[in-house]
């Protein structure tokens, strides 16, 4: 017997080829599962729904998500591809800002083949990247450790008027103790981490903070990053930090700003992943250079 919804029903007449038909016939009928995917037309389905405005950017739900379906971009969680979630929420309850739902609309079906493609790819570049001999290193991000007298000052010159210069005649002088400081590319292994104070720092807190140098980098090996910038898991490198060196303690500065609680839950992560007990600290800073909390 002819299926009446079937009736005229082609890729070349395609007027019965509306949703109201697919949505009656698509779990029954393969020609019509055929005919939508020639003509591309999407499913109406269970998928998540991220509200950007909600989302404070910690990438919660991007660890969450088993299909890596969801990306940080921008400081945002975004989903990348309709094809690669599966709609089952695993995501939903890692948002603390109840940034997510799950809602039906068209989309394309899920794509298992292509989201197993897409991981086995990241694993591989991971890999590479991580136990790879690199062509060429990049001279400004080769480990070596700087050495400071805890003395050490410099004369202001005879027509300095700055501020700086009226502190008993001296200028302030750097405490950085390691190059590089961004977290993305400092060597987990780098032997400055052997017995070290770590200092996780959000970036804009040094431009914030004037006395930084003092009060937060002297007798700290210094990391910095920005999670809304950097489109990375903070917490994987972290986790390897500390859990391959002997890390004294751990100090996380940050702004008042809800993105930095990205980086602050990324160390939070990395202490708990690496299985030691290491006393660690949280100072978050105003945009206007106070210390709010410690």
């Amino acid at each position: 017997m002819k299926n009446p919804y079937m009736q005229d029903f082609s890729v070349e007449n395609p007027i019965f080829h509306t949703q109201d038909l697919c949505l009656r016939t698509l779990d029954t009928n393969l020609i019509c599962k055929k005919m939508c995917a020639e003509m591309r037309i999407n499913m109406i389905r269970k998928i998540v729904h991220i509200d950007e405005e909600k989302c404070n950017g910690c990438g919660a739900c991007a660890n969450a998500c088993h299909e890596d379906a969801i990306a940080m971009v921008d400081g945002k969680a975004r989903l990348i591809k309709d094809d690669y979630c599966d709609g089952l929420g695993d995501c939903l309850p890692a948002c603390p800002m109840d940034a997510i739902k799950i809602i039906e609309r068209e989309a394309n079906d899920y794509d298992e083949a292509a989201v197993k493609a897409r991981i086995a790819a990241k694993k591989i570049a991971e890999n590479t990247k991580k136990n790879g001999s690199p062509v060429h290193v990049c001279p400004g991000s080769m480990a070596r450790s700087l050495q400071h007298r805890e003395d050490e000052k410099t004369p202001c010159s005879s027509n300095d008027n700055s501020q700086a210069a009226s502190n008993n005649g001296f200028k302030p002088v750097s405490r950085l103790n390691q190059w590089p400081v961004q977290i993305k590319l400092v060597p987990p292994t780098a032997p400055y981490f052997d017995g070290a104070n770590l200092l996780v720092a959000a970036d804009c807190t040094a431009y914030a903070y004037a006395n930084f140098h003092e009060d937060f980098i002297k007798n700290h090996i210094t990391l910095v990053g920005c999670p809304k910038l950097d489109d990375i898991d903070y917490s994987e490198k972290l986790t390897e930090i500390i859990k391959n060196n002997d890390i004294k303690s751990v100090k996380i500065v940050r702004m008042e700003v809800p993105c930095c609680g990205g980086l602050q839950n990324a160390v939070v992560n990395a202490l708990k992943n690496s299985g030691k007990m290491i006393p660690w600290q949280v100072v978050t800073i105003s945009c206007d250079g106070r210390i709010l909390e410690q």
